[in-house]
Formats: structure tokens, sequence, C-alpha cells
């Protein structure tokens, strides 16, 4: 919750900006509604919701401005106006930036502060930033990453993946990436520096059967490769299983499992399976149906380290300890996408950064994935962007507190003569910021994802 502090000489700034007010002046001192959800438990008709910053919301098109949630506020902050209920707090965090003095904060900002004076009063100083963050204070997980500046996407890791669990998309379809396949293949060691020595070719065609990007083609008895001209340049990206687990915890049959931080799969278990909803929940979306009458599924990474051993002349791929403090960039706009599509419901939103209960955490890399300003930290190469969508302010909820025009990033709302708010389309990103911040659900919202190309 925000509470004030004893810095708070009754300003009214707070007062005046919060909007859905559910701050009040008690004795010159800031007083608001502790979110403490006991409206929403006793709202008969379940129209008070928790919203996605921790606050709660109003949801007008369930409410009958019945009362009971006045009646249950402890601290009498509810209030029901012309039938429209006010003081129940949003958490949208305006209040405290409309203090002048910073006597506002967040209930976790105050326990900050307060040990930040006693640090001060020992004389000792720390960044802002780095104040009180242990070195525990991480998530973790291991799994095979690829490093960008090494990978020449040539699919040599993809075709000796063992379960299809990398993926590798380039421009240069049909045409040779050097990835030494052939070679490897090659029964007469006939084929060296990617050049066919015809006089040691045998035509078994072994080379041409094996090439992953099929490159390779005979041409009057003769095995040619391929190459690009001079000018292309292999452009794309790889993806690959992130090892976070989220099939295993899917699979109603067991047949996906972690076992030491490694995922291991029993066919057996899988082949009566019909929901598959380990292909849904997979964020990267490595795992696909098999052509294997053996296994249903492929596309997991089992750990075995292959594509490692395979990639060595760049190196590209290795395995690594990858760690996650819950920090996000400055670029952070507050549109609460991470929150939404989080499936382990470890993200809260707050005014420009986000909280991450991080003993939730599972390193899904989800949010980074789906992040519209690439503000949260992530391995892989796979982005989703936001494709299309619909945004509406129905009149008949909204309660006139602006508070989706102030938190739009892109100012894509605006204020009609008549007072209406309404969404201009040509700079609405779907974002979803509005949505997430309406305190009454008066914001109709939908939007569509696709793959980055």
């Amino acid at each position: 919750m925000f509470l004030s502090t004893k810095k708070c000489e009754g300003i009214g700034e707070c007062v005046k900006e919060c909007p859905t007010e559910a701050i009040r002046l008690i004795e010159g001192k800031a007083f608001s509604c502790i979110t403490c959800g006991a409206c929403e438990e006793a709202c008969p008709n379940r129209a008070i919701f928790r919203n996605r910053y921790g606050g709660y919301v109003v949801d007008r098109a369930k409410c009958n401005a019945c009362g009971v949630c006045e009646l249950t506020c402890p601290v009498n902050s509810i209030k029901i106006e012309e039938g429209m209920v006010k003081g129940i707090c949003a958490r949208c965090g305006i209040c405290a930036e409309a203090c002048p003095i910073n006597a506002r904060l967040d209930a976790y900002d105050i326990i900050e502060d307060r040990q930040i004076q006693f640090l001060e009063s020992l004389n000792l100083t720390i960044p802002p930033k780095e104040r009180f963050k242990k070195e525990d204070e991480k998530v973790e997980r291991i799994n095979v990453v690829t490093d960008d500046n090494k990978c020449t996407l040539c699919k040599r890791c993809e075709y000796y993946c063992p379960t299809e669990a990398i993926q590798v998309k380039i421009n240069l379809e049909g045409k040779c990436t050097q990835c030494r396949v052939c070679e490897d293949v090659c029964p007469a060691d006939a084929i060296s520096d990617n050049t066919i020595d015809p006089e040691k070719c045998t035509l078994c065609l072994k080379c041409l059967k094996e090439c992953p990007n099929k490159a390779i083609y005979i041409d009057d008895f003769e095995v040619k490769i391929k190459k690009p001209d001079p000018s292309e340049e292999i452009e794309g990206a790889i993806v690959s299983c992130l090892n976070c687990g989220l099939c295993a915890e899917s699979c109603g049959k067991g047949a996906l499992k972690m076992a030491d931080g490694k995922l291991r799969y029993d066919p057996t278990l899988c082949k009566d399976c019909e929901s598959l909803d380990c292909l849904e929940v997979c964020p990267v979306g490595t795992i696909k149906l098999s052509d294997d009458p053996n296994q249903k599924i492929k596309g997991f990474c089992v750990s075995c380290g292959k594509c490692v051993k395979a990639c060595d002349i760049s190196e590209a791929r290795s395995f690594k300890n990858i760690t996650w403090d819950g920090s996000v960039s400055e670029d952070c706009i507050s549109c609460g996408i991470c929150a939404e599509l989080c499936p382990k419901d470890a993200i809260t939103l707050k005014r420009g950064t986000i909280d991450v209960d991080l003993e939730k955490c599972i390193l899904c890399e989800k949010c980074g994935i789906h992040c519209p300003v690439d503000a949260i930290p992530k391995t892989t190469m796979h982005k989703k962007l936001i494709k299309d969508g619909f945004t509406l302010i129905e009149d008949k909820l909204c309660m006139q507190c602006k508070l989706c025009k102030k938190i739009c990033p892109e100012e894509a709302i605006f204020e009609t003569e008549d007072g209406r708010l309404v969404i201009d389309d040509s700079k609405c990103i779907y974002c979803g910021a509005c949505s997430n911040a309406c305190p009454a659900r008066a914001v109709l919202f939908e939007r569509e994802f696709e793959v980055s190309s």
C-alpha cells in the first residue's frame, strides 16, 4: 500500500491527484485505502478484483452500488456517490509522484527509507539501485545458450540436436552456410572446405540428403554446392529450448519431468495424451508434434551437450548459468504485458517498473519475449510483437478519473470538448497500460501478437 511518511505536511496534492479519491486529509496528514482486500471478499456481486498493480478495481458493469464494500472497509475509505464506488486504491502511484516533498511512498519504499536513514546515521551510503540487494536475491537456471556475436547461423547445431530443440531460420535458404555437415557424412572423404572432389565422389548422394539448408544438388552426374553470392550475407535467428520446465509442469500424463534441473521424457506416457498443453505453454515454440511414430512430441532440450560439441569452430553454443534479479531498464512503460502473461503470477506492476517475486519466477522469459520496449532482459532471440488490437473506452463505465490518459506512454488518449475520453487509433500501440490501470474496468481491450520475422 501507499503511506504517508512523517514528512507529510498536509499539502494535499496527493488528494487532488488521486483518480479514485482514495486519499483523505485527517488532522493534517494524508491517509488512504490500505488495499487490504476486505471489499473484494465482501462484494456479493464479485464486482471488485485485484489488478496487476496490487490494488483493487471496481467492475462497474457488475456493481449495483449495494454498499457492502463501504460498510466493510476497515478504514472508512470507501464511499458511494451517485451510484459510483470511490475510495479504493488502484495502486497507480500517482499520489507518490504528485507529492512535492516526497512524503508519499510505497510501503516497501518506506521500509527501505528507514534502512537508509539508519545507514546514514552510521555514516554509510549505498547507491540507490544497489541498496539492499543480496547475492542470493536472484532466480537462476542452467541451459545451453547462443552467443549472438559468435553464431554464424550455419545450422550445424540444429542438425545435430537429437531432440530437434533448436530452430534456425535464415534468409538464404538453399545456399551453403558452411555448416560442414556434408564433410561429416561423406563416406568417401570427397568434401573439404565446402568443395567437392569429383574424382573421390561416388555419387552416393548422402550429402545431398543430409544438407541442413538444401544447398547441395546434382547436375549431369556431378554433385555441386550452391554458395551465396559475394554480396549476400546470412541473416536470421536461432531459437532453442530454454529448459524452463513449463512444459513439464503442464504435462498431465507425467511424460515430461525435470530431474536435477534437466528435462526428461518418457514417450510411453505421452502416447495417449490429447490435450498437448506442453505445446501451448512453451515460451519459444520449440516443442512440436513429432513425425516419429514412437514419440508424440519433439523440441525439448535434454541438456546432452551435442550442440555445444558440434559448434566446434565459432564456439557460439555453451552451457551457462542464467540469472535475473528482477530488474528492468528505464524503458519500461508500465504496460502490464509482462504481468498479464507471466505463467507463474510472479510480476506486479509499479509506475515505470515492476516488482518480481523471485521465488515464483522460473526464468521462462515470456515477459521479455513479449515486452514491447525490450525493457526486460532475455537470452533467446525469439521475439513476439504486437500485430494488431482494439481499444475502446466505454463511456457508461468511465468514472472520469483520467488515469488512462495520464499513464498512456504514447499520448494516444485525449479528451473531447464534451469531456469524453477517446482513443486515437493512429497512436495506440495496444500495449494495455490503460486497461491495466483503469480503476473502473471501463477500457475494452484486445490485442494480437505475432512472431518477429
